[in-house]
């Protein structure tokens, strides 16, 4: 979701250090992304792609929240929003399921560690 969410705020008119940023960030969330599928491939899992449906609502309400007032700090307060659901819900994962696979494991870590970060680097931006 963050992939999509950053770049549905990147098509409004933003402050340079905000744009580079969130592209820093989309970097990474794509590189998770590519992990996340060679583990699910070596493992002969299928993994399910977001319905486009929520792509084009997230595009949407992302236009609506951007429309008026300081783009940057609302884009970063969106962003943190949902930096901050991912952590929780990487968290709510990981008590809900057993560590038994460990690349998963360290995979939704440093995906939370990642989403932390983000989150402190998004602050100097509200």
């Amino acid at each position: 979701m963050g992939q999509i969410g950053i770049r549905s705020i990147m098509n409004m008119p933003l402050r340079s250090g905000l744009r580079k940023e969130l592209t820093s960030q989309l970097r990474e969330y794509d590189a998770f992304e590519q992990e996340a599928h060679g583990i699910a491939a070596s493992r002969g899992w299928e993994l399910k792609e977001l319905d486009p449906a929520i792509k084009g609502m997230t595009n949407m309400m992302t236009r609506t929240r951007l429309s008026f007032g300081d783009v940057d700090s609302k884009a970063a307060a969106m962003m943190i929003q949902g930096n901050t659901r991912g952590i929780i819900k990487g968290y709510k994962n990981l008590n809900q399921f057993p560590p038994s696979d460990q690349r998963v494991s360290n995979l939704a870590h440093k995906l939370i560690d990642f989403e932390e970060t983000n989150n402190r680097q998004l602050q100097g931006f509200l």
